[in-house]
């Protein structure tokens, strides 16, 4: 039901470097490799192993990338792992040498292999097997090679944008009612309350109203509108997060430290640091590119790539660059297949 993850990689990812650089006292001098930088008891998100099955050509292709899977949880209580469904999945790739990340929402309802002998909504990965299997899934469903990951619950994101003084948002007449609505919940759950907006147009949300705004799916474009509201927000995040004062910073990390996980290990984090300000959001989109919609038996309604290997092209050309002649996996072929077999749903046809 809800929610929004705005785990962009400079968000959380500098959190995660910044509690390393500033609270190691608090790590004693440890390794976040295989553990939870949250602190949080899920012993589902230790050992976090994800299946990696590309090909050598595939491999070789990515290996100026940093590839991280970024989850929204809808969890009330705290829990990031197996269980709770990824509301938000969003795939952040760095460019290590220019330092440019591009952000790709996988939809939520994405009809794909889960890894587990099922088909289904992408966001079931992570609720039968929490970020391994999700992270398997992604790999498997897109010629991928992550290995790492970051998770966040909601109450997270209301603390770093409360915590930056707000963000600015340009919020239509039809998106402020749907905002309001969902203010009430949302500070039922995050335990503080906001002020309902009054007028339309660009203004500054606080955390409560910055959540809300991400979730809203009401309005013309339903869910892709949505995580395209999810990568607006992330993108307000970070630019407003590089300009803040170490003591906002200290802020953030006291308040977020319990609510975000993650398998990146402290070097790898630390090596980061010192680019902190290097790092820039050159695109956002979200996948599939070109797709369907229906509703199939007992799966219900779900977004259908047209068709996966098609749109795997695209991913890859969109991502790191490569030309339309990419040659998916034998494995994506396969699913491919499969998922026109259960759907129907065929590639566009040429012009």
């Amino acid at each position: 039901m809800i929610l929004f993850g705005v785990e962009a990689v400079v968000i959380l990812c500098l959190i995660v470097v910044l509690v390393v650089v500033s609270k190691l006292d608090r790590m004693q001098g440890g390794d976040l490799s295989n553990s939870q930088a949250a602190g949080t008891t899920d012993e589902s998100l230790d050992n976090v192993d994800p299946v990696v099955d590309i090909t050598p050509e595939t491999e070789a292709k990515l290996e100026g990338y940093t590839n991280i899977a970024l989850f929204g949880v809808d969890s009330r209580t705290g829990i990031l792992g197996s269980g709770s469904r990824s509301d938000t999945i969003i795939i952040a790739s760095i460019n290590n040498q220019t330092k440019d990340v591009k952000l790709c929402s996988v939809y939520r309802d994405t009809y794909l292999n889960l890894t587990n002998g099922s088909y289904g909504k992408a966001n079931g990965a992570y609720a039968f097997g929490g970020p391994e299997q999700a992270i398997s899934m992604l790999n498997l469903n897109l010629d991928l090679n992550i290995t790492e990951y970051v998770s966040v619950d909601f109450t997270a994101i209301a603390n770093v944008v409360d915590a930056l003084g707000g963000i600015e948002i340009d919020v239509t007449e039809e998106e402020m009612g749907h905002l309001n609505n969902y203010t009430v919940e949302t500070s039922e759950v995050v335990g503080r309350s906001t002020t309902k907006l009054t007028s339309p147009g660009l203004q500054t949300l606080d955390g409560i109203q910055a959540v809300s705004y991400c979730r809203i799916r009401y309005t013309a474009g339903d869910d892709f509108k949505r995580t395209e509201r999810q990568r607006d927000v992330i993108e307000k995040i970070v630019e407003k997060a590089k300009t803040a004062d170490i003591a906002t910073i200290n802020e953030i990390i006291d308040e977020v430290f319990s609510q975000v996980a993650t398998n990146m290990s402290a070097t790898e984090v630390l090596s980061m640091a010192s680019d902190i300000l290097s790092y820039n959001i050159v695109g956002s989109d979200g996948f599939p590119f070109d797709r369907a919609t229906g509703t199939f038996g007992s799966k219900g309604s779900c977004v259908v790539a047209a068709d996966l290997e098609h749109n795997v092209v695209q991913l890859h050309s969109y991502l790191f660059g490569e030309d339309e002649s990419y040659v998916v996996s034998d494995n994506v072929k396969e699913i491919s297949e499969k998922i026109v077999s259960d759907t129907n749903v065929t590639a566009p046809e040429e012009e």
